[in-house]
């Protein structure tokens, strides 16, 4: 039962040994508005302005001298709402649900970060070892803390991502299961309330995920002064 549960997030499908379910990460291309290609449109608008608002309080996180990285950060929240989107339909590979594409989005940003930070700011980083006003006796502890709430970053921000979108997928697959063993047609309706209102759910959780993952993916990076 548990294997058949989990084979939906296992990217078994290929043709010649080309994994052909990770090319839904590049789906999200299908979806960017037409304005970028033919003409404006409402939902053309719709996406500028949301990227132009995202861009402004992404901008307040950030020191002037990293104002230009929002871009990056647009970027990967627009690739990360789509992969969440685009798993909550029927046929399609959530590769979002992956350690492998999640780690591969957190662990370059957070090493670039440690490089850059290390290299240009060591003092400020050493600094942020000991955060101010703690106790001569505590520093050392002080310091072994916030070296591993540091080195773990990349893994809680694509475990975060991982485990938010594997649960939804989980509840949704185990909700259709019992489907066929309802007799009552009253229960069968509350099943399918219960999975529409859990759909809408995993709905705002993809953009949610994809908002809280940018977000301190930013904060990270406005701490390397």
């Amino acid at each position: 039962m548990m294997t058949s549960l989990f084979a939906i997030f296992e990217p078994s499908s290929s043709i010649f040994t080309i994994p052909l379910n990770w090319l839904s990460t590049f789906l999200g291309l299908l979806f960017m508005p037409l304005a970028f290609w033919v003409a404006p449109s409402r939902w053309g608008i719709f996406w500028s302005k949301l990227m132009e608002t995202l861009h402004k309080e992404l901008k307040s996180l950030l020191t002037p001298t990293h104002v230009g990285t929002t871009l990056l950060f647009v970027s990967l929240f627009s690739l990360i709402v789509f992969n969440n989107s685009l798993g909550l339909l029927p046929y399609i590979f959530t590769s979002s649900s992956h350690l492998v594409m999640t780690l591969s989005l957190s662990l370059p940003i957070w090493i670039t970060l440690m490089i850059y930070g290390w290299l240009n700011h060591t003092q400020h980083m050493f600094s942020h070892l000991v955060p101010q006003g703690t106790p001569s006796a505590l520093m050392p502890f002080m310091v072994v803390i916030e070296s591993v709430s540091n080195l773990i970053r990349p893994g809680t921000l694509a475990v975060r991502l991982c485990a938010n979108m594997i649960a939804g997928h989980l509840l949704l697959t185990l909700l259709s299961q019992t489907g066929p063993h309802i007799a009552s047609s009253s229960m069968l309706m509350v099943l399918l309330s219960s999975q529409v209102l859990l759909l809408l759910l995993e709905s705002a959780v993809a953009v949610i995920q994809s908002y809280v993952f940018t977000v301190l993916s930013t904060l990270y990076t406005g701490e390397i002064n």
